[in-house]
């Protein structure tokens, strides 16, 4: 077994304490603060273990408090409805005596429709064509800046392989529309729900990034004090996170010190299974000049 997956599962994997009641630990990391990805899929993982043969469609979130990852991470849930179709829990994330995440998710029964429709993926490089091997080669690759480098030599238990790479040279995306393609590092259990929990904790890297682009900056920008404040999540068809998944964003606004992003994930083969929105805080640090 790989060390990312034994990451990746220890991450989400929560520890029983009472009936509701689950406690959740943070990876060993340079971050001085807990990774928001983290605990909206260690929630969905506490919201989960308390429904039986239904998978969630939908959540939506708000982080309230930098977690501290040196302290475990308390979640409760609340069983607000369990109904004929669809079950509701509400998930509160506790560190120090205080409420640090909010999430809401609900379930929902598989059932027949007359509608179905999609939208089109985009038509981007494959993730085999922005692999390491082929990066290496472009004449630019010696000038990428570390941070970019790192996503292809560090063991992260998410593969990430961004499609636009001139923006991290500074060129603008006008419309502030990129691609990255993602997956988990390792294989997975065939287990739809952890399926999902897994895509929610990588659906809130990069996503951000959107916001950036427009200006030919990114989130590593020293400069920049960005945050997630609020997250939500639809998933609309089956897909297992340990394959490539195209993440398309885009961010539509922003304005006083707040940025709106958008995300829409795909299967290599053109279905659409989960759209994503947030908005966080992207402000520049106040101890620095404005450009």
């Amino acid at each position: 077994m790989s060390k990312s997956l034994i990451d990746l599962i220890s991450i989400l994997d929560l520890e029983p304490l009472e009936v509701n009641l689950f406690r959740g630990t943070s990876p060993q990391t340079s971050w001085q603060r807990v990774f928001g990805g983290q605990v909206i899929g260690q929630a969905m993982v506490a919201g989960c273990r308390t429904v039986e043969n239904r998978l969630p469609h939908s959540l939506h979130c708000y982080f309230i408090l930098p977690g501290d990852p040196a302290v475990p991470i308390i979640y409760e849930v609340e069983r607000l409805r369990d109904g004929k179709s669809y079950t509701t829990r509400r998930v509160t994330a506790i560190q120090h005596g205080q409420a640090i995440f909010s999430l809401m998710m609900s379930f929902h029964d598989d059932e027949e429709t007359e509608f179905d429709h999609q939208d089109k993926m985009p038509d981007v490089p494959p993730p085999e064509a922005l692999s390491a091997e082929e990066i290496v080669k472009q004449p630019f690759f010696k000038e990428m800046p570390d941070f970019i480098k790192r996503y292809y030599e560090s063991d992260r238990p998410i593969e990430l392989r961004p499609v636009e790479l001139s923006r991290y040279f500074g060129q603008k995306i006008e419309d502030g529309r990129i691609h990255v393609w993602i997956r988990t590092a390792a294989k997975l259990p065939d287990d739809p729900a952890l399926h999902m929990c897994a895509l929610a904790y990588a659906s809130d890297f990069s996503l951000l990034d959107a916001v950036m682009a427009r200006y030919g900056r990114t989130l590593f920008d020293k400069r920049m004090m960005p945050a997630s404040l609020d997250h939500a999540m639809w998933f609309h068809r089956p897909f297992r996170a340990d394959e490539w998944l195209l993440y398309v964003q885009d961010s539509p606004s922003a304005q006083s010190g707040r940025g709106l992003t958008r995300g829409m994930i795909y299967k290599a083969d053109g279905t659409l299974v989960a759209s994503v929105a947030q908005e966080g805080s992207v402000r520049q640090r106040r101890d620095l000049p404005r450009t």
